[in-house]
């Protein structure tokens, strides 16, 4: 099952979509950390720490952050496990771009490739998390099988995202930000029309994601025992699950 349906305006087959990936995130990395801050009012970073916290991360664990981007929620793994730790913590991202700037940030292994084929050893880590990346991926339950393969019996998986809120009033809200504000106020700052066109296409991606019902039912069928989702403030969604 794909995060959602193929998007034929901006590549035109599964096939592309990783490759037209990697080229909008290298270009408006330079500017994702910015944006990611301003963009979030600042809050993005308490909020990952407080939810990993929530979610059992203590020091000790070794962690693999998927699609890692510039390291924010790599950064938050470390603030909670310890500066002294940051070695356990390892970053996966497919962006050469992306990957550039996190290791500007932290200190920690960073592999380039992709969720669906991670070259990372089997039965190695504690915790696995991904913050806001889940709709990047290919096919939901191939990405899963390989969280699941990689991760030590008793190890946590713990997916964030953006949702659609389920009231009226929450989705006009919702889509006027990510759609029209967001998109318009990154080109003011940045000055970069990739930037722009990469919060455009968040905002396609957010609007076709599949249902949570899909998302639990993937991991499921990849071997993860109780899958639960929680949704805080109406649209941050939090999948967790264990091995």
């Amino acid at each position: 099952m794909q995060p959602h349906p193929e998007l034929t305006e901006h590549y035109s087959s599964l096939d592309e979509k990783q490759n037209f990936l990697r080229k909008v995130f290298d270009e408006a990395a330079p500017h994702y950390e910015g944006i990611a801050k301003w963009g979030w009012f600042g809050t993005g970073h308490n909020y990952r720490v407080w939810a990993l916290k929530r979610h059992g991360l203590k020091p000790g664990m070794k962690v693999l952050d998927v699609a890692a981007g510039t390291g924010p929620t790599a950064r938050a793994v470390r603030d909670v496990i310890g500066m002294e730790n940051e070695a356990d913590i390892t970053c996966l991202e497919p962006s050469a771009g992306m990957i550039a700037e996190s290791k500007k940030l932290i200190n920690c292994e960073h592999v380039r490739a992709g969720a669906d084929d991670m070259p990372v050893p089997s039965e190695h880590f504690d915790f696995l998390t991904m913050g806001f990346a889940l709709r990047h991926v290919d096919e939901l339950e191939q990405s899963f099988r390989e969280f699941y393969r990689c991760l030590k019996p008793g190890g946590k998986v713990l997916i964030m995202d953006v949702t659609t809120p389920p009231g009226k009033l929450g989705k006009v809200f919702f889509k006027l930000y990510f759609k029209h504000i967001l998109p318009f106020f990154t080109k003011v700052f940045t000055g970069s029309e990739s930037a722009r066109y990469l919060m455009a296409y968040y905002w396609d991606t957010m609007d076709q994601m599949a249902p949570t019902e899909v998302v639990l039912e993937a991991l499921r069928k990849a071997g993860f025992a109780e899958p639960k989702h929680d949704l805080l403030k109406g649209c941050f969604s939090e999948y967790t699950a264990t091995k």
